[in-house]
C-alpha cells in the first residue's frame, strides 16, 4: 500500500464521502485511528479542504466500494505518478511543463482557500514572485480568464506539511504585526495625553488667622 501524498486532506474527504471505518481510513492515510475520529468530530483538520483520492489517482471508486462492503478489507492504492512529482519537488528537481503551467492555478487556490497565507510564504511554496501573486489577486493576470483553482498539493508543487508550515508562519507574523500595532497605538495615546495642557491650579485663599491682641 502506498501512503497518500496529503494524508489529512485525503482523510477528510474519505470521512465526508464514504462509509469506510476509521481504522480503514487510518491505515490507508498512515494516521492514528484517534486522529480520524477527531477529524470526524471536527476537532482537528477543520480548516483543511478534503482532496479526493479518486481524482488524484490514489484509489479507484471500485476499491472504495469493496472496502465499504467489508469492514475487515484493507484499501489498496493504485500506483501514483504524484509520488514521483512530490519527490522531484523535495529534491528541487526541474518541474514538468504541466507543473509549471499549474502554478497560477495553485496560487489562485491558495488565495481562495488559505487567505491568511502571506505572499512571501506563497512564493516559497509555489516558486513564484510577488508581482505574479498580486496580478492574480487583483485579477489583472494575462491569463486570468482561463485560471481555475487547483490544489498545489495535488499537482506536487508542495506537500501538506509545507502548506501547514506556511499557514503557521503567516499566522505568527500576523500576530506579531498586530501586537506591534497595539503597542504603537498605546504609545501614541500616551504621547497625546502628555501634550494636553493640565488643569490650572486654583489659587489658595490666604488663611484667616486670629489677630494678635495688642497690649
Amino acid at each position: 500500500m502506498t501512503a497518500p501524498l496529503m494524508p489529512k486532506a485525503t482523510a477528510v474527504w474519505l470521512v465526508e464521502n464514504t462509509t469506510l471505518t476509521f481504522k480503514q481510513i487510518a491505515d490507508f492515510c498512515e494516521l492514528h485511528e484517534l486522529e480520524i475520529q477527531a477529524i470526524a468530530d471536527g476537532d482537528i483538520a477543520y480548516n483543511i479542504l478534503g482532496v479526493s483520492p479518486i481524482s488524484n489517482g490514489q484509489l479507484s471508486e471500485e476499491e472504495i466500494k469493496r472496502c465499504e462492503a467489508d469492514e475487515k478489507a484493507v484499501l489498496v492504492a493504485t500506483p501514483l505518478e504524484k509520488n514521483v512529482k512530490e519527490r522531484n519537488a523535495k529534491a528541487k528537481k526541474v518541474l514538468s511543463p504541466t507543473q509549471r503551467s499549474e502554478k497560477p492555478n495553485a496560487i489562485l487556490w491558495i488565495l481562495k482557500n488559505c487567505p491568511e497565507v502571506i505572499d512571501s510564504q506563497i512564493c516559497k511554496l509555489i516558486g513564484t514572485t510577488k508581482p505574479t501573486i498580486a496580478s492574480i489577486r487583483e485579477g489583472t493576470h494575462s491569463n486570468m480568464a482561463n485560471l481555475r483553482p487547483v490544489n498545489p498539493m495535488a499537482v506536487g508543487l508542495c506537500s501538506e506539511k509545507d502548506l501547514e508550515k506556511a499557514m503557521l508562519i503567516s499566522q505568527q507574523q500576523a500576530e506579531l504585526k498586530e501586537n506591534k500595532s497595539k503597542k504603537k497605538a498605546k504609545k501614541t495615546v500616551k504621547a497625546e495625553e502628555k501634550k494636553k495642557p493640565g488643569r490650572p491650579k486654583k489659587e489658595e485663599a490666604p488663611k484667616k488667622g486670629r489677630a494678635k491682641k495688642t497690649a
